[in-house]
């Protein structure tokens, strides 16, 4: 995974205004999001030491948002095996729909990054792409932001590394 995939992802929830919840794994000892991302339009940053980003703060915000309808949550980040993971296993818990992104997640080794994925699509979270769910998101190219959206798949994406291991 590069930064290419969490950047595009991160720009589309500003171009189509999606809520974006943010979660800092322990910042004060590991550092807060990098500047690069550009997280200014997330709608909460939360620190934390727990896996999951389900913390009750973040279960406040989901449920304020939409007026509590939120039933889609996109997943993407690092620590796959971990974080991420355990994100997955508490939403599905309750009831959302879990998307994936799956050249939008890292791992410290490529093994733990490939069992998760894995194990996301066993357990009823799609897994999917970050241009996949972009599209999806537009769903037609007469879509009055479909075209900012093609802007930021346009570029010819890095390998992610997860093809040569399927």
């Amino acid at each position: 995974m590069s930064m290419f995939f969490l950047t595009c992802t991160v720009q589309a929830t500003k171009v189509l205004d999606i809520p974006l919840i943010v979660t800092e794994q322990y910042p004060k000892g590991l550092g807060s999001t990098v500047p690069e991302l550009d997280i200014n339009n997330a709608v909460a940053v939360f620190p934390k030491t727990k896996f999951s980003m389900v913390l009750p703060e973040v279960e406040e915000k989901l449920k304020s948002l939409c007026s509590g309808n939120v039933r889609h949550v996109v997943l993407f980040g690092i620590e796959t095996h971990v974080c991420i993971q355990q994100t997955v296993i508490d939403l599905l818990d309750r009831t959302y729909e879990v998307h994936v992104v799956a050249d939008g997640c890292s791992s410290r080794s490529q093994m733990d990054r490939l069992f998760a994925l894995q194990r996301f699509q066993h357990s009823g979270a799609t897994v999917t792409t970050s241009e996949a769910v972009l599209l999806q998101l537009v769903g037609d190219k007469e879509h009055p932001k479909f075209k900012e959206i093609q802007g930021l798949i346009k570029t010819s994406a890095p390998d992610s590394g997860l093809v040569a291991n399927l």
